[in-house]
């Protein structure tokens, strides 16, 4: 019954940082998942694997699990790179590819 702590990216149809910044205790799945041989859906008999829970800090998450006694895990966040882009570089004459329309 371990348990992860991180924090979410981003998703790819964001482009600023809202709903970022919290960190979430997820519990590692201890059954593999069964393939329904009628349907194919996937079950499990786990429902740890239904619990996710969200908190402000990391530190909040960490007191959170020693405080119930759960093994974890940290995975550490990582800060996105941005890249600076210039509208006006769309329109240099030394591009690499030529733009057309």
């Amino acid at each position: 019954m371990s348990a992860r702590i991180y924090s979410p990216a981003r998703t790819a149809m964001q482009s600023g940082t809202a709903k970022t910044g919290h960190w979430v205790l997820e519990f590692e799945p201890q059954t593999p998942l069964k393939i329904d041989p009628l349907m194919g859906y996937t079950s499990s008999t786990d429902t740890r694997r239904q619990v996710r829970l969200t908190f402000p800090t990391q530190e909040d998450a960490i007191a959170y699990a020693r405080k119930n006694g759960i093994p974890f895990k940290v995975e550490k966040a990582k800060k996105p790179k941005r890249r600076q882009v210039s509208y006006a570089e769309n329109f240099r004459y030394d591009r690499k590819i030529p733009w057309t329309h």
